[in-house]
């Protein structure tokens, strides 16, 4: 591993928001493109454009280092049109061999697939990678922490946006490991006296009770909202109820599969015929439509197109999961052989987000922007897990009763795997090691 590469495992960098894959693996490789993904498309997050605005210049010295590691002689940052604050300041700052990608403000523009297509013209191929096509994706909050590893500053705060029925919505940086429950006391009194947190966006994001949960490094938004609402309903729903109503009440309309951006691209997704292997699918309750496979959870079937308000999202997500268990997953030839052209329609079924906003129930908090705001935090204690991301966790290096200071090695790369280290967010001392560090800060 060059010493690059070796700078941003050891720097602790992943895709941040994401699924937590390694950014020391994507740069591995050479491509002609590397692309920034600001779409950001998930409402009422705020996240990118604070960095966008923020730290414009960390986000291009990181694409530039990328650009030189990956042989890629362009850059391009995707950004909504409407953030025109957002673009003034990134404007005023490009160097030269990046460049914006202005997008429409459509869900779900952010998706690696949709923002690829829109910034090449050319398709990921299914079941494939982007460097396959020679273009490598990365968040905006990845390439700033590959920025600061390449100095030998490691991640240590993720950027995170906190909104809802809360007081005082806020946008901040804040330590890897501090609860969610002082995340969401920072904004002020809970304004629901039964709710749920959204992990993530609304859209693909997965809802808790635990406030004793931490921040990792691909936490992206704390959405406190009403048990009540919409979003929480349909996201509370059992595996067992949503198989069984849907059995019930689907009437094969189609308009999941109509909607489906994967499909408008061409990918073999059909979520209608996810939902009609449930009348075929036994007692178990479990379905194989291979029509699912290719499926990216972006929920907008579910929570968008259904006229029943079913979850053919849920649907496919767990037959996928049923595929990979039966190991009868279609490889990705298969998958290809399977794929058709972009739909001539495609460009007319993008769905507006102020329009996903009033869907979702989400107007009157939309009205709110979550400003950044600078923490001042008393922290307690931070429970900072040893896995955070895809692959093996990293391993401890400290042992209870040690001290630390912010940016310390807590946790290295399990040697010979896919893994990146941990590092303390906090100055403390050590008081349980397990498969998260705890360290008490107030000593």
């Amino acid at each position: 591993m060059n010493p690059l590469l070796q700078q941003i495992q050891n720097g602790g960098v992943i895709g941040a928001g994401g699924a937590g894959f390694p950014t020391y693996v994507k740069l591995d490789c050479q491509v002609e493109l590397v692309l920034a993904n600001g779409a950001e498309c998930e409402p009422l997050l705020y996240k990118d454009q604070v960095l966008m605005q923020r730290w414009g210049k960390e986000l291009c010295g990181g694409m530039l280092i990328a650009m030189k590691q990956v042989g890629a002689a362009r850059g391009v940052i995707g950004i909504k049109k409407k953030n025109a604050d957002t673009i003034a300041c990134l404007q005023a700052q490009l160097p030269s061999g990046i460049e914006l990608l202005l997008m429409e403000d459509v869900y779900p523009a952010g998706d690696e697939v949709e923002l690829v297509y829109q910034a090449t013209g050319k398709r990921i191929p299914s079941g494939g990678l982007p460097k396959e096509i020679g273009v490598m994706v990365n968040n905006i909050e990845s390439f700033i922490n590959v920025f600061h590893a390449a100095q030998g500053i490691p991640v240590t705060e993720t950027m995170i946006t906190v909104h809802g029925e809360v007081r005082q919505p806020y946008t901040a940086w804040l330590p890897i490991g501090l609860s969610y429950r002082e995340a969401i006391e920072l904004a002020g009194d809970i304004t629901s006296r039964d709710f749920i947190v959204v992990e993530g966006g609304p859209m693909m994001g997965s809802v808790t009770d635990d406030l004793d949960k931490p921040i990792t490094k691909i936490s992206s938004g704390l959405l406190v909202l009403p048990r009540s609402s919409r979003i929480a309903t349909i996201k509370m729903r059992s595996e067992q109820n949503l198989r069984r109503i849907g059995k019930a009440a689907c009437d094969q309309c189609s308009m999941c599969t109509s909607m489906c951006p994967r499909n408008l691209l061409g990918y073999p997704v059909k979520p209608h015929l996810a939902m009609r292997s449930l009348q075929v699918s036994g007692a178990n309750n479990l379905s194989y439509a291979l029509a699912a496979q290719a499926c990216c959870e972006c929920n907008l079937c579910t929570m968008w197109s259904c006229p029943e308000g079913l979850d053919p999202s849920r649907v496919c997500a767990t037959t996928k999961r049923a595929l990979r268990d039966e190991q009868k997953l279609l490889s990705p030839a298969q998958l290809q052989a399977n794929t058709t052209e972009v739909h001539p329609l495609r460009d007319y079924r993008g769905v507006p987000t102020k329009r996903l906003v009033r869907r979702l129930e989400l107007a009157d908090y939309a009205q709110t922007k979550a400003e950044f705001r600078e923490c001042e935090l008393s922290v307690n204690r931070l429970y900072i897990p040893l896995s955070q991301h895809i692959g093996r966790p990293a391993v401890a290096v400290v042992k209870v009763g040690d001290r630390v200071s912010k940016g310390q090695l807590i946790g290295q790369p399990a040697p010979d795997a896919l893994s990146v280290a941990v590092h303390a967010s906090r100055d403390g001392i050590v008081v349980e090691v397990g498969g998260s560090i705890v360290i008490d800060c107030q000593h």
